[in-house]
């Protein structure tokens, strides 16, 4: 039946928890584009067709009119299905930007296609040109915090240029107080660890 990878795509898409993406079905996405290259191919033989047969495609309401009117409506509702699945997945691109920041965690990464991982990029490096115009940085919360700082472990290496000089002390990994703004994201990359215990430090 015509539509039927198509409507599947868009209720694969439309089955997850709001917010959060599936991996890009790849597969059934390039399924989708091949019907619509066929519907394609049937509909230009079907009004050559028609032409060949000195008749106006206009006005001509035979057997080949109604199987190009199919294919015609069929390949409309493709292309609305494959717009629904990509854009719909690009509005949570976007919303993951303001949640998680700039930087996208490996597990979601994986979950997108190359040119989604591009749209990233490129709707991320827009931002930051923006935001560096205006001298505001937009992803931070609404909200003041009561504290804008946050203590965290280190669990990698992240770079003389990012700890600076703001650790407390040296306990099994390095502590230290950081930005809440600033941690996050690395927080998401499991490059440091939230530290809400008390910290026992050795003797």
């Amino acid at each position: 039946m015509y539509g039927r990878k198509a409507c599947q795509l868009v209720k694969e898409f439309a089955g997850g928890e709001k917010g959060q993406l599936t991996p890009f079905n790849s597969d059934l996405f390039e399924q989708v584009v091949a019907e619509c290259s066929q519907h394609h191919l049937e509909l230009q033989s079907l009004i050559r067709k028609i032409q060949e047969e000195g008749l106006d495609v206009q006005t001509t309401r035979n057997a080949d009119h109604h199987g190009a009117l199919i294919h015609h409506l069929a390949l409309v509702r493709n292309k609305r299905c494959l717009m629904a699945y990509v854009y719909n997945r690009a509005e949570v691109m976007q919303s993951l930007l303001w949640k998680i920041g700039q930087v996208l965690p490996q597990e979601i990464e994986e979950k997108l296609c190359h040119s989604e991982i591009e749209y990233f990029k490129k709707h991320s490096a827009a931002l930051r040109s923006y935001m560096s115009k205006v001298q505001l940085d937009l992803t931070v919360d609404m909200v003041p915090p009561k504290d804008p700082y946050i203590q965290v472990r280190v669990l990698d290496d992240i770079g003389d240029g990012i700890v600076l000089k703001q650790f407390i002390s040296r306990a099994y990994r390095l502590i230290l107080f950081y930005m809440k703004n600033m941690a996050w994201p690395l927080i998401l990359l499991k490059t440091l660890h939230l530290v809400i215990l008390d910290i026992l430090y050795k003797s």
